[in-house]
């Protein structure tokens, strides 16, 4: 069994490619330089972190092993999303691993910001807030592990970003949105993994992927907009 698979079906990857596209359009007729202009990062690298965390979530990292009772594969679907499930034949265990494009680059991106944009007290709190949204609608799914609904996380970043800093929206809006989902879907719920049958269970792959690429682009881009229309009523 290979650890590295797209954690959604290729025609939703796809779909999640197409929005990268237009958001490069958006961004080269200037409808959307402020929002990437206020976390700190220049538009020119903006659609190549995208792009690595759409590539990146093939890619997932073994970190530990918990025991398996009863492996499923193919396809799950949940909250009317499908999830990617490698096949197998023998595999008594579930691996516990950590998805690079899910976890590892929105995680790393996140603290940059942070600390670029000084807001390290708004951010542990934001991403306190937006981690137990995330827990209390978090469930456990058969064969993929803990799954996560894709727009609540970024739906919760977005009112929490605006409320606790208008100016710097954007860059909380991010880390809020991926940590907080990463940390209230996957890392405090490792301890309902068993039993699942997830061959592989991934920290930012299936189940969470999906949330914390839509909760860390989309809440960039919708509170982006409230601040620079605070800044422009000054």
């Amino acid at each position: 069994m290979s650890f590295h698979y797209f954690p959604v079906p290729l025609l939703y990857l796809a779909a999640l490619a197409f929005a990268v596209g237009v958001l490069i359009l958006l961004l080269e007729i200037q409808v959307l330089g402020y929002a990437f202009e206020t976390m700190g990062i220049h538009r020119r690298y903006v659609v190549s972190i995208l792009m690595l965390c759409l590539l990146g979530s093939y890619v997932n990292i073994p970190i530990a092993e918990l025991p398996l009772e009863q492996v499923v594969s193919d396809f799950v679907r949940f909250f009317g999303m499908h999830s990617v499930v490698p096949r197998v034949e023998v595999w008594p265990r579930t691996v516990l691993a950590i998805n690079v494009g899910g976890a590892l680059i929105p995680a790393a991106l996140s603290f940059y910001l942070v600390a670029k944009n000084r807001l390290w007290g708004r951010a542990t709190l934001a991403v306190a807030i937006v981690a137990a949204v995330v827990h209390q609608v978090a469930q456990p799914v058969p064969g993929v592990g803990i799954a996560v609904p894709t727009f609540v996380p970024a739906l919760a970043a977005v009112i929490v970003a605006v409320v606790l800093s208008r100016d710097s929206a954007a860059p909380l809006a991010y880390a809020a949105g991926s940590l907080g989902t990463l940390i209230g879907g996957d890392l405090l719920n490792i301890g309902r993994l068993q039993g699942l049958g997830a061959p592989v269970a991934s920290i930012g792959g299936a189940g969470t992927f999906d949330g914390v690429f839509v909760a860390g682009i989309l809440a960039v881009l919708l509170a982006g907009f409230p601040g620079r229309a605070a800044r422009r009523a000054r």
